[in-house]
């Protein structure tokens, strides 16, 4: 009885809040602008990063039926806004890009600059869960899903970074962090000092497996970052731009994705290393599907609600765009049928 009552007391000592990012790739205005500096861009520019697959008013209604614990929503936005959205919600904080990201970086159409100032937010509380718009709650979830004793819940294992010729950009953006994160902390003694975030009891055999052969190596090769929704203390920010702040300004003045960024994942990371989070499997609660030409079992897992928080990432440059869209639309209706407070009803 006395461990469930010190459970309760800590969940109300610290608040969390939601971040999420959106971008509306149908916007003329936006497109204008995109247009205007993509010419003769060499970056990663896909279209697939910016087309809406009709999917944030279940984000929303995710967030208010799963996680109705949550103080405050802060969605990113250029500047346009869905019409549905009721923007007088008291939840809802409405967060142009120009309201925390400085004036010298902008425009910007690159999602590791929109990530790297998160710490900038107006109002944001120091504990809080950065969402892509692809990334949602299909069960239940506690604050424990996220955070214990104030520390964030992550899995931290090794994983070499792979040189993908399909995807190359991301292969350098996985190196630069790693590089980063070798000139502050060493390998080996991080192991010697933190066994237990490790090889942490409950971690997927994979990982014990990775982090054992890792060992062998004494200088890191890479890391395992689990691509759904990240908790974050603002204070990982504030000390990262403080003793990598050219670094990231560097990374902040590309308009579009480079190889020469760093991602938001360097903060996840060094959270992990400095020892400042709670060692969990992650994965437990958690699916990644990327979009492909047959969604049936990505369909399945949302109507059976086989997991709590899946990803949906759009990679995919195939045909039959609409049909794939309306077979994902329709697995969320069936679990999320009612307007949210966020909807305009």
């Amino acid at each position: 009885m006395e461990k469930r009552t010190e459970m309760k007391a800590n969940e109300m000592q610290y608040d969390i809040d939601f971040v999420v990012t959106w971008v509306d790739g149908a916007d003329e205005a936006w497109n204008r602008q995109r247009k205007e500096y993509k010419q003769d861009c060499k970056e990663d520019n896909h279209e697939e990063r910016y087309r809406d697959w009709g999917l944030l008013k279940y984000w929303f209604r995710g967030v208010e039926e799963y996680a109705p614990w949550v103080r405050k929503i802060h969605f990113i936005t250029w500047g346009h806004l869905p019409k549905w959205l009721d923007i007088q919600n008291p939840k809802l904080h409405i967060v142009r890009h120009e309201d925390y990201i400085p004036e010298e970086f902008l425009p910007t159409f690159n999602s590791n600059v929109l990530e790297l100032f998160l710490h900038r937010i107006e109002g944001l509380s120091e504990h809080f869960v950065y969402f892509n718009d692809d990334m949602f709650l299909i069960d239940r979830v506690k604050p424990q899903a996220f955070f214990e004793g104030a520390k964030p819940c992550d899995m931290l294992a090794f994983q070499p970074v792979v040189a993908n010729p399909k995807n190359p950009v991301m292969s350098h953006l996985f190196l630069n962090n790693s590089l980063v994160l070798s000139r502050h902390f060493n390998k080996r003694e991080c192991v010697r000092r933190n066994p237990g975030g490790y090889f942490k009891i409950g971690y997927p055999f994979l990982y014990f497996f990775y982090n054992i052969l890792e060992l062998a190596f004494p200088l890191y090769t890479g890391f395992y970052t689990v691509h759904g929704p990240s908790p974050f203390v603002r204070g990982t920010f504030e000390e990262l731009w403080n003793k990598e702040g050219e670094l990231l300004k560097k990374t902040s003045h590309n308009r579009f994705r480079n190889e020469d960024d760093v991602t938001p994942y360097l903060f996840r990371e060094w959270q992990k290393l400095s020892g400042n989070f709670r060692p969990k499997n992650i994965l437990k609660d958690f699916k990644y599907f990327e979009i492909a030409s047959d969604n049936k079992k990505l369909a399945e897992v949302i109507r059976k609600q086989k997991c709590r928080i899946i990803c949906i990432n759009d990679t995919w440059t195939g045909g039959e765009f609409q049909e794939a869209k309306e077979e994902i639309q329709g697995a969320f209706e069936q679990i999320l049928p009612r307007k949210s407070a966020f909807e305009i009803i």
